[in-house]
Protein backbone atom coordinates (compact mmCIF):
# COMPACT_ATOMS: atom_id res chain seq x y z
CA UNK A 1 0.00 0.00 0.00
CA UNK A 2 1.69 3.23 -0.80
CA UNK A 3 2.60 5.73 1.70
CA UNK A 4 0.77 8.84 2.43
CA UNK A 5 2.54 12.15 2.77
CA UNK A 6 1.50 14.45 5.64
CA UNK A 7 1.46 18.37 5.70
CA UNK A 8 5.08 19.12 6.70
CA UNK A 9 5.64 19.89 10.73
CA UNK A 10 4.94 23.42 11.07
CA UNK A 11 8.06 25.83 12.07
CA UNK A 12 7.37 29.38 13.90
CA UNK A 13 8.98 30.80 10.97
CA UNK A 14 7.03 29.08 8.24
CA UNK A 15 3.54 29.52 6.72
CA UNK A 16 1.79 26.77 7.50
CA UNK A 17 -0.03 26.79 3.48
CA UNK A 18 3.06 27.06 2.00
CA UNK A 19 5.45 23.76 1.21
CA UNK A 20 9.31 24.45 1.55
CA UNK A 21 8.86 24.75 -2.50
CA UNK A 22 6.66 27.69 -2.59
CA UNK A 23 3.96 24.79 -3.23
CA UNK A 24 0.51 25.24 -1.83
CA UNK A 25 -0.36 22.77 1.01
CA UNK A 26 -3.99 21.64 0.94
CA UNK A 27 -5.10 21.07 4.55
CA UNK A 28 -7.33 18.35 5.56
CA UNK A 29 -8.15 18.90 9.19
CA UNK A 30 -9.01 16.22 11.02
CA UNK A 31 -12.66 15.98 12.99
CA UNK A 32 -12.83 16.22 16.56
CA UNK A 33 -15.62 15.95 19.52
CA UNK A 34 -15.40 17.92 22.75
CA UNK A 35 -17.56 19.94 24.60
CA UNK A 36 -16.62 23.41 22.42
CA UNK A 37 -17.12 21.73 19.20
CA UNK A 38 -20.24 20.46 20.19
CA UNK A 39 -21.14 24.21 21.02
CA UNK A 40 -19.48 25.58 17.95
CA UNK A 41 -22.01 23.42 15.87
CA UNK A 42 -25.06 24.33 17.54
CA UNK A 43 -23.74 28.14 17.52
CA UNK A 44 -23.02 28.03 13.81
CA UNK A 45 -26.55 26.08 12.71
CA UNK A 46 -28.16 28.81 15.12
CA UNK A 47 -26.53 31.55 12.38
CA UNK A 48 -27.15 29.82 9.52
CA UNK A 49 -30.81 29.55 10.54
CA UNK A 50 -31.16 32.76 11.26
CA UNK A 51 -29.21 34.22 8.06
CA UNK A 52 -31.96 32.18 5.88
CA UNK A 53 -35.16 32.71 8.00
CA UNK A 54 -34.46 36.71 8.25
CA UNK A 55 -35.73 37.13 4.60
CA UNK A 56 -38.83 34.89 5.29
CA UNK A 57 -39.68 36.74 8.66
CA UNK A 58 -42.71 39.74 7.87
CA UNK A 59 -42.32 42.14 10.63
CA UNK A 60 -44.54 45.43 10.20
CA UNK A 61 -45.41 44.19 6.77
CA UNK A 62 -41.50 43.87 5.59
CA UNK A 63 -39.30 41.37 6.00
CA UNK A 64 -37.26 41.50 9.09
CA UNK A 65 -34.17 42.86 7.11
CA UNK A 66 -34.74 43.92 3.82
CA UNK A 67 -32.19 46.60 2.79
CA UNK A 68 -34.69 47.66 -0.65
CA UNK A 69 -32.33 49.99 -2.80
CA UNK A 70 -34.58 50.37 -5.52
CA UNK A 71 -37.48 51.64 -3.15
CA UNK A 72 -34.76 53.35 -0.96
CA UNK A 73 -36.08 51.87 2.18
CA UNK A 74 -33.85 49.85 4.61
CA UNK A 75 -36.27 47.87 6.87
CA UNK A 76 -34.77 46.58 9.94
CA UNK A 77 -36.58 44.43 12.27
CA UNK A 78 -39.91 46.48 12.27
CA UNK A 79 -37.80 50.07 11.82
CA UNK A 80 -38.25 51.42 8.37
CA UNK A 81 -35.70 54.07 7.31
CA UNK A 82 -36.23 56.22 4.19
CA UNK A 83 -33.05 57.14 2.10
CA UNK A 84 -32.85 60.18 4.00
CA UNK A 85 -32.44 58.36 7.04
CA UNK A 86 -29.19 56.70 5.70
CA UNK A 87 -27.32 58.24 7.87
CA UNK A 88 -28.56 56.29 10.72
CA UNK A 89 -26.70 53.05 9.58
CA UNK A 90 -23.51 54.86 9.90
CA UNK A 91 -24.02 53.85 13.80
CA UNK A 92 -25.15 50.46 12.83
CA UNK A 93 -21.94 49.82 10.98
CA UNK A 94 -19.35 51.69 13.28
CA UNK A 95 -21.30 50.04 16.21
CA UNK A 96 -20.53 46.50 15.08
CA UNK A 97 -17.10 47.13 14.22
CA UNK A 98 -16.38 48.81 18.12
CA UNK A 99 -18.11 45.83 18.80
CA UNK A 100 -16.08 43.57 17.18
CA UNK A 101 -12.65 45.66 18.72
CA UNK A 102 -14.05 45.39 22.41
CA UNK A 103 -14.88 42.07 22.14
CA UNK A 104 -11.64 41.24 20.74
CA UNK A 105 -9.64 42.58 23.54
CA UNK A 106 -11.55 41.04 26.42
CA UNK A 107 -11.62 37.28 24.74
CA UNK A 108 -9.69 37.41 21.52
CA UNK A 109 -10.43 35.88 18.21
CA UNK A 110 -13.52 34.60 19.26
CA UNK A 111 -15.55 35.92 16.49
CA UNK A 112 -13.48 34.41 14.08
CA UNK A 113 -13.90 31.01 15.63
CA UNK A 114 -17.72 30.96 16.47
CA UNK A 115 -19.47 33.55 14.16
CA UNK A 116 -17.44 34.49 11.17
CA UNK A 117 -19.29 33.77 7.79
CA UNK A 118 -16.12 32.15 6.13
CA UNK A 119 -15.59 30.02 9.39
CA UNK A 120 -19.36 28.83 9.84
CA UNK A 121 -20.04 28.09 6.22
CA UNK A 122 -16.63 26.47 5.11
CA UNK A 123 -16.16 24.34 8.62
CA UNK A 124 -20.01 23.51 9.46
CA UNK A 125 -21.25 23.36 5.39
CA UNK A 126 -18.65 22.90 2.58
CA UNK A 127 -16.24 20.83 5.19
CA UNK A 128 -19.16 18.31 5.75
CA UNK A 129 -20.19 18.12 2.82
CA UNK A 130 -16.85 16.89 1.80
CA UNK A 131 -16.03 14.51 4.97
CA UNK A 132 -19.55 12.63 3.57
CA UNK A 133 -18.65 12.28 -0.30
CA UNK A 134 -14.32 11.40 0.70
CA UNK A 135 -14.19 10.29 3.79
CA UNK A 136 -12.09 11.10 7.10
CA UNK A 137 -9.15 13.63 6.53
CA UNK A 138 -6.97 10.62 6.39
CA UNK A 139 -9.12 9.21 3.29
CA UNK A 140 -9.12 12.67 1.52
CA UNK A 141 -5.67 13.49 1.77
CA UNK A 142 -5.58 9.90 0.33
CA UNK A 143 -7.41 10.80 -2.66
CA UNK A 144 -5.25 14.04 -3.36
CA UNK A 145 -2.20 12.13 -3.77
CA UNK A 146 -4.01 8.94 -5.85
CA UNK A 147 -4.46 8.95 -9.53
CA UNK A 148 -7.17 9.85 -11.53
CA UNK A 149 -9.56 7.48 -11.94
CA UNK A 150 -13.11 7.03 -12.79
CA UNK A 151 -14.32 6.80 -9.08
CA UNK A 152 -11.60 9.97 -8.36
CA UNK A 153 -13.25 11.59 -11.18
CA UNK A 154 -16.89 11.09 -10.33
CA UNK A 155 -16.61 11.81 -6.67
CA UNK A 156 -15.06 15.10 -7.42
CA UNK A 157 -17.39 15.99 -10.00
CA UNK A 158 -20.16 15.29 -7.43
CA UNK A 159 -18.67 17.24 -4.70
CA UNK A 160 -17.83 20.63 -6.57
CA UNK A 161 -21.19 20.57 -8.28
CA UNK A 162 -22.82 20.55 -4.71
CA UNK A 163 -20.01 23.28 -3.85
CA UNK A 164 -21.37 25.56 -6.84
CA UNK A 165 -25.17 24.59 -5.87
CA UNK A 166 -24.84 25.38 -2.11
CA UNK A 167 -22.70 28.87 -3.42
CA UNK A 168 -25.27 29.74 -5.64
CA UNK A 169 -27.74 29.09 -2.89
CA UNK A 170 -26.10 31.53 -0.33
CA UNK A 171 -25.89 34.11 -3.34
CA UNK A 172 -29.31 33.45 -3.87
CA UNK A 173 -30.30 34.21 -0.39
CA UNK A 174 -27.48 37.30 0.03
CA UNK A 175 -29.82 38.79 -3.03
CA UNK A 176 -33.22 38.54 -1.58
CA UNK A 177 -32.04 40.92 1.27
CA UNK A 178 -31.89 43.40 -1.42
CA UNK A 179 -34.59 42.12 -3.44
CA UNK A 180 -36.92 40.38 -1.30
CA UNK A 181 -38.16 36.73 -1.36
CA UNK A 182 -41.21 37.33 -3.51
CA UNK A 183 -39.30 39.52 -5.76
CA UNK A 184 -36.52 37.46 -6.07
CA UNK A 185 -38.85 34.13 -6.99
CA UNK A 186 -40.16 36.38 -9.92
CA UNK A 187 -36.67 37.18 -11.37
CA UNK A 188 -36.20 33.45 -11.32
CA UNK A 189 -39.25 32.43 -13.44
CA UNK A 190 -37.68 35.03 -15.88
CA UNK A 191 -35.43 34.84 -18.76
CA UNK A 192 -31.80 36.49 -17.59
CA UNK A 193 -32.00 39.25 -19.90
CA UNK A 194 -35.06 40.64 -18.34
CA UNK A 195 -33.00 41.22 -14.78
CA UNK A 196 -29.25 40.99 -15.82
CA UNK A 197 -27.92 42.91 -12.88
CA UNK A 198 -29.51 40.99 -10.68
CA UNK A 199 -28.14 37.75 -12.92
CA UNK A 200 -24.90 38.92 -13.49
CA UNK A 201 -24.82 39.19 -9.49
CA UNK A 202 -25.73 36.17 -8.98
CA UNK A 203 -23.63 34.75 -11.36
CA UNK A 204 -20.52 36.68 -10.14
CA UNK A 205 -20.87 36.09 -6.73
CA UNK A 206 -21.51 32.80 -6.97
CA UNK A 207 -18.43 31.92 -8.43
CA UNK A 208 -16.44 34.03 -5.70
CA UNK A 209 -18.13 31.99 -3.23
CA UNK A 210 -17.43 28.75 -4.99
CA UNK A 211 -13.55 29.57 -5.59
CA UNK A 212 -13.64 30.76 -1.76
CA UNK A 213 -14.87 27.30 -0.28
CA UNK A 214 -13.70 25.01 -2.90
CA UNK A 215 -10.14 26.10 -3.25
CA UNK A 216 -8.81 29.20 -1.30
CA UNK A 217 -10.53 28.60 1.93
CA UNK A 218 -8.05 28.99 4.87
CA UNK A 219 -5.90 31.49 2.78
CA UNK A 220 -8.80 34.58 3.01
CA UNK A 221 -8.17 34.32 6.85
CA UNK A 222 -4.03 34.41 6.40
CA UNK A 223 -3.71 36.57 3.30
CA UNK A 224 -6.61 38.83 2.72
CA UNK A 225 -8.32 39.19 6.23
CA UNK A 226 -6.83 42.34 7.66
CA UNK A 227 -8.64 41.42 11.47
CA UNK A 228 -5.77 38.56 12.20
CA UNK A 229 -3.55 41.45 11.66
CA UNK A 230 -5.03 43.97 13.74
CA UNK A 231 -5.20 41.73 16.69
CA UNK A 232 -1.64 43.14 18.31
CA UNK A 233 -3.21 46.34 18.50
CA UNK A 234 -6.48 44.49 19.75
CA UNK A 235 -5.26 42.74 22.30
CA UNK A 236 -2.78 42.56 25.10
CA UNK A 237 -1.83 39.90 27.69
CA UNK A 238 -4.28 40.00 29.96
CA UNK A 239 -7.06 39.04 26.69
CA UNK A 240 -8.24 35.70 26.85
CA UNK A 241 -6.46 33.76 24.17
CA UNK A 242 -6.25 30.14 23.03
CA UNK A 243 -2.57 28.94 24.53
CA UNK A 244 -0.65 26.00 24.99
CA UNK A 245 1.07 25.80 28.68
CA UNK A 246 4.41 25.36 28.22
CA UNK A 247 5.09 25.44 31.62
CA UNK A 248 3.14 22.04 32.52
CA UNK A 249 3.73 20.40 28.75
CA UNK A 250 7.81 21.16 27.95
CA UNK A 251 9.92 19.04 27.55
CA UNK A 252 7.39 17.14 25.33
CA UNK A 253 8.52 13.48 25.25
CA UNK A 254 6.48 10.12 24.67
CA UNK A 255 4.67 8.14 27.71
CA UNK A 256 7.07 6.76 29.90
CA UNK A 257 9.95 9.29 28.68
CA UNK A 258 12.15 10.08 31.82
CA UNK A 259 11.82 13.82 33.17
CA UNK A 260 8.70 14.54 29.99
CA UNK A 261 6.37 17.66 30.44
CA UNK A 262 2.81 16.31 29.94
CA UNK A 263 2.63 17.15 26.16
CA UNK A 264 3.42 13.72 24.36
CA UNK A 265 3.77 15.31 20.87
CA UNK A 266 1.21 13.61 19.41
CA UNK A 267 0.62 16.58 16.88
CA UNK A 268 -3.35 15.97 17.38
CA UNK A 269 -3.95 19.30 17.91
CA UNK A 270 -2.02 20.16 14.54
CA UNK A 271 -3.97 17.77 13.04
CA UNK A 272 -7.24 19.31 13.60
CA UNK A 273 -6.14 23.27 13.33
CA UNK A 274 -7.99 24.64 10.03
CA UNK A 275 -5.21 26.58 9.53
CA UNK A 276 -2.49 23.71 9.87
CA UNK A 277 -0.50 25.95 12.72
CA UNK A 278 1.26 24.41 15.92
CA UNK A 279 -0.36 26.00 18.53
CA UNK A 280 2.54 24.99 20.96
CA UNK A 281 4.63 27.33 19.16
CA UNK A 282 2.67 30.36 20.20
CA UNK A 283 -0.37 32.73 19.12
CA UNK A 284 0.12 33.43 15.83
CA UNK A 285 -1.64 35.18 13.03
CA UNK A 286 -3.58 32.05 11.67
CA UNK A 287 -4.79 31.21 14.31
CA UNK A 288 -8.93 31.99 14.29
CA UNK A 289 -9.85 30.55 17.52
CA UNK A 290 -11.74 27.73 16.55
CA UNK A 291 -10.94 25.70 20.07
CA UNK A 292 -10.32 22.51 17.99
CA UNK A 293 -6.71 22.11 19.48
CA UNK A 294 -8.52 22.22 22.92
CA UNK A 295 -10.92 19.50 22.62
CA UNK A 296 -7.96 17.44 20.87
CA UNK A 297 -5.55 17.38 23.47
CA UNK A 298 -8.27 17.12 26.05
CA UNK A 299 -9.23 14.09 24.20
CA UNK A 300 -5.40 12.79 24.31
CA UNK A 301 -5.41 14.04 28.11
CA UNK A 302 -8.22 11.68 29.10
CA UNK A 303 -6.97 8.83 26.70
CA UNK A 304 -3.26 9.00 28.58
CA UNK A 305 -5.14 9.40 31.99
CA UNK A 306 -3.88 13.63 32.68
CA UNK A 307 -5.43 16.23 33.57
CA UNK A 308 -6.87 18.35 31.10
CA UNK A 309 -6.06 22.09 30.14
CA UNK A 310 -2.67 21.98 28.61
CA UNK A 311 -4.46 24.06 26.07
CA UNK A 312 -6.87 25.92 27.25
CA UNK A 313 -8.67 29.54 27.19
CA UNK A 314 -6.62 31.55 29.05
CA UNK A 315 -4.30 34.78 28.93
CA UNK A 316 -1.05 35.49 28.71
CA UNK A 317 -0.45 36.52 32.49
CA UNK A 318 -2.26 33.70 33.68
CA UNK A 319 0.43 30.83 32.51
CA UNK A 320 2.80 33.05 33.90
CA UNK A 321 1.27 32.89 37.09
CA UNK A 322 -0.24 36.34 37.67
CA UNK A 323 -4.16 37.10 38.20
CA UNK A 324 -5.96 38.56 35.00
CA UNK A 325 -7.54 41.84 35.03
CA UNK A 326 -10.59 42.57 33.01
CA UNK A 327 -11.10 45.97 34.14
CA UNK A 328 -7.66 48.26 32.90
CA UNK A 329 -7.35 50.99 30.98
CA UNK A 330 -7.89 49.66 27.70
CA UNK A 331 -11.23 48.10 28.62
CA UNK A 332 -12.37 51.58 30.24
CA UNK A 333 -11.70 53.20 27.46
CA UNK A 334 -13.35 50.92 25.07
CA UNK A 335 -16.62 51.06 27.94
CA UNK A 336 -16.89 54.48 28.10
CA UNK A 337 -16.78 54.98 24.14
CA UNK A 338 -19.02 52.43 23.92
CA UNK A 339 -21.93 54.02 26.07
CA UNK A 340 -21.14 57.07 24.30
CA UNK A 341 -22.04 55.32 20.34
CA UNK A 342 -25.11 53.85 22.39
CA UNK A 343 -26.35 57.17 23.88
CA UNK A 344 -25.59 58.98 20.52
CA UNK A 345 -27.50 56.10 18.32
CA UNK A 346 -30.02 55.85 20.57
CA UNK A 347 -30.51 60.29 20.59
CA UNK A 348 -30.21 59.54 16.64
CA UNK A 349 -33.02 56.57 16.55
CA UNK A 350 -35.66 58.74 18.55
CA UNK A 351 -35.30 61.43 16.15
CA UNK A 352 -36.73 58.87 13.45
CA UNK A 353 -40.75 59.48 12.40
CA UNK A 354 -42.69 57.23 10.58
CA UNK A 355 -42.71 59.18 7.30
CA UNK A 356 -40.33 61.89 5.60
CA UNK A 357 -40.16 64.98 3.25
CA UNK A 358 -38.51 67.18 1.41
CA UNK A 359 -38.91 70.10 -0.45
CA UNK A 360 -37.09 70.70 -3.59
CA UNK A 361 -37.22 74.00 -5.92
CA UNK A 362 -38.71 72.55 -9.68
CA UNK A 363 -36.13 72.51 -12.26
CA UNK A 364 -35.66 76.13 -13.94
CA UNK A 365 -35.84 79.22 -13.12
CA UNK A 366 -35.93 80.13 -9.20
CA UNK A 367 -39.15 82.62 -9.67
CA UNK A 368 -41.30 83.42 -12.39
CA UNK A 369 -42.88 87.17 -12.77
CA UNK A 370 -46.31 87.76 -14.18
CA UNK A 371 -48.28 90.96 -14.53
CA UNK A 372 -49.80 90.42 -11.11
CA UNK A 373 -47.44 88.20 -9.04
CA UNK A 374 -43.90 86.57 -8.26
CA UNK A 375 -44.16 82.96 -8.05
CA UNK A 376 -42.16 80.08 -6.95
CA UNK A 377 -42.46 76.45 -7.73
CA UNK A 378 -41.17 73.28 -5.46
CA UNK A 379 -42.05 69.90 -5.65
CA UNK A 380 -42.85 68.47 -2.37
CA UNK A 381 -42.45 64.61 -1.79
CA UNK A 382 -44.14 62.70 1.06
CA UNK A 383 -42.41 59.05 2.40
CA UNK A 384 -45.23 56.66 4.09
CA UNK A 385 -42.62 54.65 6.31
CA UNK A 386 -45.67 52.72 8.23
CA UNK A 387 -47.37 49.52 6.85
CA UNK A 388 -50.72 51.09 6.58
CA UNK A 389 -52.23 54.13 4.40
CA UNK A 390 -52.04 57.35 6.34
CA UNK A 391 -53.26 60.67 5.58
CA UNK A 392 -51.71 63.89 5.65
CA UNK A 393 -52.20 67.39 5.80
CA UNK A 394 -49.89 69.97 4.85
CA UNK A 395 -49.88 73.78 5.56
CA UNK A 396 -47.67 76.48 5.17
CA UNK A 397 -47.29 78.69 7.69
CA UNK A 398 -45.74 81.91 8.56
CA UNK A 399 -46.17 83.16 5.79
CA UNK A 400 -46.33 87.42 5.01
CA UNK A 401 -49.43 89.43 3.47
CA UNK A 402 -50.62 88.52 0.35
CA UNK A 403 -49.09 84.94 -0.03
CA UNK A 404 -51.22 82.22 -1.66
CA UNK A 405 -50.87 78.47 -2.51
CA UNK A 406 -51.51 76.69 -5.23
CA UNK A 407 -51.35 72.73 -4.05
CA UNK A 408 -52.31 70.44 -1.49
CA UNK A 409 -55.11 72.37 -0.70
CA UNK A 410 -56.74 69.43 0.50
CA UNK A 411 -55.29 66.38 2.92
CA UNK A 412 -53.68 63.60 0.39
CA UNK A 413 -53.66 60.21 1.26
CA UNK A 414 -50.08 58.15 0.57
CA UNK A 415 -50.34 54.33 0.67
CA UNK A 416 -48.35 51.96 2.95
CA UNK A 417 -44.63 52.27 2.21
CA UNK A 418 -45.16 54.35 -0.59
CA UNK A 419 -44.60 58.18 -2.00
CA UNK A 420 -46.64 61.01 -3.42
CA UNK A 421 -44.46 63.71 -4.85
CA UNK A 422 -46.47 67.02 -6.07
CA UNK A 423 -46.36 70.43 -7.08
CA UNK A 424 -46.73 73.44 -4.26
CA UNK A 425 -46.65 76.95 -5.71
CA UNK A 426 -46.51 79.95 -3.95
CA UNK A 427 -47.60 83.58 -5.24
CA UNK A 428 -47.33 86.88 -3.79
CA UNK A 429 -48.73 89.93 -5.57
CA UNK A 430 -46.18 92.64 -6.84
CA UNK A 431 -47.58 95.16 -4.59
CA UNK A 432 -47.05 93.02 -1.37
CA UNK A 433 -43.93 91.41 -2.42
CA UNK A 434 -41.05 93.42 0.08
CA UNK A 435 -37.72 90.90 -0.74
CA UNK A 436 -37.58 87.38 -0.01
CA UNK A 437 -38.24 85.54 3.44
CA UNK A 438 -38.90 82.33 4.67
CA UNK A 439 -41.64 80.11 5.10
CA UNK A 440 -42.61 76.49 7.13
CA UNK A 441 -44.30 73.81 5.11
CA UNK A 442 -45.56 71.51 7.80
CA UNK A 443 -47.30 68.25 7.04
CA UNK A 444 -48.73 66.37 10.30
CA UNK A 445 -50.78 63.17 9.82
CA UNK A 446 -54.81 63.43 10.73
CA UNK A 447 -54.23 61.62 14.18
CA UNK A 448 -51.87 64.50 15.28
CA UNK A 449 -49.42 61.62 16.27
CA UNK A 450 -46.57 63.40 14.68
CA UNK A 451 -45.29 66.50 12.43
CA UNK A 452 -42.46 67.25 10.13
CA UNK A 453 -41.29 70.83 8.88
CA UNK A 454 -39.02 71.97 6.28
CA UNK A 455 -38.34 75.61 6.08
CA UNK A 456 -37.60 76.92 2.10
CA UNK A 457 -37.07 80.38 0.85
CA UNK A 458 -39.45 82.37 -1.07
CA UNK A 459 -36.92 84.17 -3.61
CA UNK A 460 -37.16 87.06 -5.96
CA UNK A 461 -36.01 90.18 -7.88
CA UNK A 462 -34.79 93.05 -5.66
CA UNK A 463 -38.15 95.06 -4.08
CA UNK A 464 -37.02 98.24 -5.13
CA UNK A 465 -36.91 97.48 -8.82
CA UNK A 466 -39.87 95.68 -8.99
CA UNK A 467 -41.67 98.50 -7.36
CA UNK A 468 -40.30 101.60 -9.43
CA UNK A 469 -40.36 99.38 -12.61
CA UNK A 470 -44.53 98.82 -11.17
CA UNK A 471 -44.47 102.68 -10.82
CA UNK A 472 -42.94 103.42 -14.48
CA UNK A 473 -45.55 101.19 -15.73
CA UNK A 474 -48.14 102.55 -14.33
CA UNK A 475 -46.76 106.12 -14.94
CA UNK A 476 -46.79 105.23 -18.56
CA UNK A 477 -50.39 103.96 -18.09
CA UNK A 478 -51.64 106.78 -17.13
CA UNK A 479 -50.38 108.96 -19.46
CA UNK A 480 -51.62 106.67 -22.52
CA UNK A 481 -55.51 106.87 -20.70
CA UNK A 482 -55.29 110.94 -20.93
CA UNK A 483 -57.60 112.36 -23.66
Amino acid sequence: MASISLPPKPTRDSVTTIAADGSRVFLHPASVNGRFARARTWSAYALIALYVALPWIPINGAPAVFLDVAGRRFHLFGATLAFQDAWLLFFVITGLAFSLFYVTALLGRVWCGWACPQTVFLEHVFRRVEALLEGDAVARRALDQSPWSVQKVGRRLLKHGLFFLISAGVAHLFLSYFVSLPQLWAMMHEAPGEHWSAFLFVFIASGILYFNFSWFREQLCIVICPYGRLQSALIDDHSLVIAYDAARGEPRGKMGTPDAGACIDCRRCVQVCPTGIDIRQGLQIECVACTACIDACDEMMDKVGRERGLIRYTSQVALAGNRTRWIRPRTVLYSVLLCAGIAVAAWALSTVRPAAMSVTRMIGAPFFLDAESVRNQFMVRIVNKQGVPVVFEIEVDDVPRGVTRTGFEQPVEVPALGEIVQPLVLRQSRSDYHGQFHVDIEIRDQRRTFELKRRVEFVGPEADLLHAEDARASGKSDEGGKP
